[in-house]
């Protein structure tokens, strides 16, 4: 029998962009060895399309996404809490702990549109690369791709 596998829900403001990002990478470099979910504190109404656009790229599949509001259900669910972006404000409840991902923010340079969800995506992924080091032991990721 396996134990449960890591549960990691990132939050942003919209949960249209970065945070289903982050879970949709987290899930394909955990090859199904950690559980990746995404709320916002403001949620939109549906993916933002250039990061839907930038994972299919990268072979991440996050067009079905549905935005959702982050609650303390969710937060309590996770083993790991990871915010992206400056902007999100939300007080966790008692005996939640909560990392920061202080994203890259291309447009603050001028970069806009599809360049700009780019360098996104590969910051987080970066970060996500990390994670997965970090929550999994080399031999407990799958390699028969």
């Amino acid at each position: 029998m396996s134990e449960r596998r890591p549960r990691v829900l990132f939050v942003c403001v919209r949960n249209g962009g970065k945070s289903p990002m982050a879970a949709g990478l987290l899930a394909q470099a955990g090859e199904g060895s950690v559980e990746a979910l995404s709320a916002g504190t403001a949620p939109a109404t549906a993916v933002n399309a250039l990061s839907a656009e930038v994972l299919a790229e990268v072979g991440v599949d996050i067009g079905d996404h549905r935005p959702r509001l982050v609650t303390e259900e969710l937060l309590g669910s996770a083993d790991r809490v990871i915010t992206l972006g400056r902007e999100v404000q939300f007080d966790p409840p008692p005996g939640v702990e909560v990392e920061s991902w202080d994203t890259d923010e291309p447009s603050l340079r001028g970069i806009d549109g599809i360049e700009r969800m780019r360098l996104v995506r590969d910051d987080i992924a970066r970060r996500v690369e990390a994670l997965v080091a970090e929550l999994l032991p080399p031999s407990s990721v799958p390699h028969d791709r």
